[in-house]
């Protein structure tokens, strides 16, 4: 038996190939070709656009897939979501799907947009958006380039953003946000109701959330003197609690955390100044709760 997984292929690619990497899948794909191999004879891949996905899925031609919150709503997909995937091209961070006007438009509410012409590839959430805003417009399909549209074509966009430089760099301006999306693994119903697959999505979902996790965390160890250890560990942040074990025949302790990345620059020479002698830095796999 196998699973039909659906992955985004485009923009969003790259990132999720890593991601099933450090989970422990490895995925290649031809140049052109839409069906990657991987090194698990229980999946099988198909590639295309993350907004197709969602359908295929909801329609059962897909087991499950990855797609953005987004398009699942876009599509109107009745799906199980599995897990929710926080990573995108460039960042951690959710994308917006906002709506934006010029800089220099009167435009300063969602209610000045009444009768106004929108352009966007996601028309049925921003018209469901508008609608809940008492506003009534023109929003039609953006088949690319939104964002130049502003103002000599349209009104108005409502467009994804990661960073917002692509806004900035057109001279637009965000007035609202219609929702913050993130990747989610969303599964066929009658596919879940499978007991093999489903434990086979459940699996994947541990899997790839555990990678994300290590993702921005490293782990720290150290040899502390005993005498020092209550002030090593006031230092100390951890998921739980330290790992603290005797070194044999000796009067000093290992030490061992797992902590945020980030925070690991300004511990560091701390550590060092309280006593820590021997500090080794190492990333993570996968963390699994």
């Amino acid at each position: 038996m196998k699973l039909r997984l659906g992955l985004p292929k485009g923009s969003l690619q790259e990132a999720t190939f890593h991601l099933f990497k450090r989970a422990g899948f490895n995925i290649a794909v031809k140049s052109r070709s839409y069906f990657p191999s991987v090194d698990d004879p229980e999946l099988e891949i198909v590639l295309m656009r993350a907004q197709e996905i969602p359908r295929y899925v909801h329609e059962g031609v897909l087991d499950a897939g990855i797609s953005g919150l987004d398009w699942i709503m876009e599509n109107e997909a009745d799906v199980v979501e599995v897990a929710e995937l926080i990573y995108s091209k460039q960042t951690t961070n959710p994308i917006r799907l906002v709506l934006a006007v010029a800089n220099d438009s009167d435009i300063r509410t969602v209610a000045d947009l009444q009768h106004k012409r929108i352009a966007t590839e996601l028309v049925r959430v921003t018209k469901k958006f508008l609608a809940s805003h008492g506003v009534e417009a023109y929003v039609e399909y953006s088949y690319g380039a939104t964002e130049v549209k502003v103002p000599r074509l349209v009104d108005a966009i409502a467009d994804l953003t990661e960073t917002g430089s692509s806004l900035k760099a057109n001279n637009l301006r965000v007035i609202a946000t219609i929702l913050e999306s993130t990747p989610r693994l969303h599964a066929n119903k009658k596919a879940w109701d499978d007991p093999w697959k489903r434990e086979k999505l459940e699996n994947l979902a541990v899997l790839l959330q555990g990678a994300l996790r290590a993702d921005a965390k490293v782990g720290l160890k150290m040899n502390v003197p005993r005498e020092m250890l209550d002030n090593i560990l006031a230092l100390l942040p951890a998921m739980k609690h330290p790992t603290i074990s005797q070194l044999v025949n000796s009067d000093w302790c290992a030490v061992e955390v797992i902590m945020d990345e980030k925070k690991v620059r300004d511990l560091i020479p701390a550590l060092k100044r309280n006593g820590a002698h021997d500090i080794i830095e190492y990333p993570l796999t996968k963390v699994i709760p």
